[in-house]
């Protein structure tokens, strides 16, 4: 089989982790990405992305 196919595996620690982002900071992450995407040439392949990945990452942040 080959390695990079195979199912990854591992143990965690116990100790409390930190989140990726914070709520906060992936709200400002979303209103960085909404300028980014209605401030450059709209029809671009960044434009669309940025746009793409903003609502994508609003939907999945819990209603204020």
């Amino acid at each position: 089989m080959d390695d990079l196919a195979a199912p990854v595996t591992g143990t965690y620690a116990n100790a409390p982790r930190e989140p990726l982002l914070t709520l906060d900071e992936a709200r400002e992450a979303v209103r960085l990405l909404m300028h980014f995407s209605e401030t450059g040439d709209a029809d671009s392949e960044e434009a669309l992305d940025a746009y793409a990945l903003a609502t994508d990452i609003a939907g999945r942040l819990p209603s204020e």
